[in-house]
């Protein structure tokens, strides 16, 4: 177990720092991970809410899932300012569709600022 949190750690570092869109100097990336009961369910849910992701500044987000569990989700999601991120993260929509979801809490954030080079 303590080899697979090594491994979570790791692919949280590397997404956070080299992800697969580069992110403008003042822009924001968003890592939620969090188990969901049923992956198929959840990604019909997570595909519906594309609307409220792109209201709310969303400009790039991908999904990834664990290796050895594909109900442990990761998902990033890109927007232009710490206020959009908070917003959309405080959003009773987002809420609402985590719960019709499956999301079983807790559930790991990360806010992130691309780093100076």
């Amino acid at each position: 177990m303590r080899i697979q949190a090594l491994l979570n750690t790791f692919v949280f570092c590397a997404l956070a720092l080299g992800g697969a869109a580069a992110a403008y100097a003042d822009d924001v990336r968003l890592l939620v991970r969090h188990e969901v009961a049923d992956y198929a369910a959840w990604r019909k849910v997570y595909n519906s809410v594309a609307p409220l992701q792109k209201k709310m500044g969303v400009f790039f987000k991908d999904v990834y899932v664990s290796a050895e569990n594909p109900n442990d989700v990761t998902i990033i999601q890109d927007f232009h300012s710490l206020e959009e991120a908070k917003a959309f993260m405080a959003s009773p929509e987002l809420r609402a569709s985590m719960t019709k979801a499956g999301v079983k809490p807790p559930a790991q954030v990360w806010i992130t600022t691309k780093g100076a080079k």
